[in-house]
């Protein structure tokens, strides 16, 4: 379908209108982020790409305070990609710890490898190349090349999220999932030039960790509520669908943790009869062990025992 002159004309004007909206705020919120940045270990020069690179993988789903002593200890044994590279994926997943969602461990440990392979050891600086690596999605692309290389990209978590749907859109809350429309809007907001947009997105991701948080948003200390769209609307409650809510125990996830602590803490295989003591429930325990392997997280050997993976990981 052809659009029209006068849909293309209110096109023009809504990105117009965006563009002057980001305008609007990119003084204020960056000089914000200049005062009140954290001082986070992968934010600082000597962490490199490879370290901005492991802290996204790591903070998906997690917060700063899980995940700083399980990456200092990271960095501290992977200083570099081929140092990741050259163990099995199950140390990688050892190594994790309890930060959750372990697939993420091989998924870093495959990325470690195709850099190795593909990029000679150093985390590639061009987008597609690292959109291209297993395990690394549109988000992690962009906040790699963003954060650790200048560049100017649309990074979009959860935290920017929230800010843009305030400020700009009005709306207590983001859709669940990330639209068109979202990724658009914050193609429009990003400056124009590469230093002030990397500096922008690393600054709307820290005031909606800090500020513009989603159970208790602190109005009174943000640097643009006085443009907030959100709360020159009186603050609307939110009207769309229901905010999925994180539940933990009693699910399988909390069982393939039991089973896979018991396996990291382990120095070889581990018997069947020592992972049946981790669940009550026969069948959730066996559903959960069956997805581990099934998810490359444990190897089944002969004999009822099972293992870290020492094999290849995969994306």
């Amino acid at each position: 379908m052809t659009s029209t002159p006068a849909a293309t004309g209110a096109a023009t004007v809504t990105a117009a209108n965006e563009a002057a909206e980001g305008a609007r705020l990119h003084g204020p919120v960056t000089d914000w982020f200049d005062e009140h940045a954290r001082d986070l270990p992968w934010r600082r020069p000597e962490a490199g790409a490879w370290g901005v690179m492991v802290s996204e993988f790591m903070l998906q789903q997690t917060p700063v305070s899980r995940v700083l002593p399980v990456y200092e200890q990271w960095l501290a044994r992977w200083p570099r990609p081929a140092d990741l590279a050259a163990e099995p994926p199950g140390e990688a997943v050892r190594a994790w710890g309890r930060l959750g969602y372990p697939r993420r461990a091989l998924r870093l440990h495959a990325a470690a490898s195709a850099i190795q392979e593909r990029h000679g050891g150093d985390v590639p600086r061009d987008h597609a190349q690292l959109l291209a690596l297993p395990g690394v999605g549109e988000y992690t692309a962009a906040a790699v090349a963003s954060f650790a290389y200048g560049q100017r990209h649309a990074v979009l978590d959860t935290n920017v999220r929230r800010v843009f749907a305030r400020a700009v859109s009005g709306q207590q809350y983001p859709p669940n999932a990330t639209t068109a429309a979202e990724r658009k809007l914050a193609r429009a907001l990003l400056p124009q030039d590469e230093e002030t947009a990397a500096k922008w997105a690393a600054a709307t991701m820290e005031l909606g960790a800090l500020v513009c948080t989603a159970r208790g948003p602190e109005c009174v200390r943000c640097p643009i509520s006085a443009q907030c769209a959100w709360r020159l609307a009186g603050s609307p409650a939110h009207d769309g669908p229901p905010r999925r809510g994180q539940t933990y125990a009693g699910t399988d996830r909390q069982v393939r943790g039991k089973l896979l602590a018991v396996l990291r803490e382990a120095v070889g295989s581990v018997p069947q009869a020592v992972l049946d003591t981790v669940w009550d429930e026969p069948v959730q325990r066996a559903r959960a062990l069956d997805g581990l392997v099934s998810d490359g997280l444990v190897e089944p050997l002969p004999g009822g025992m099972y293992r870290l993976p020492l094999g290849r990981s995969t994306s």
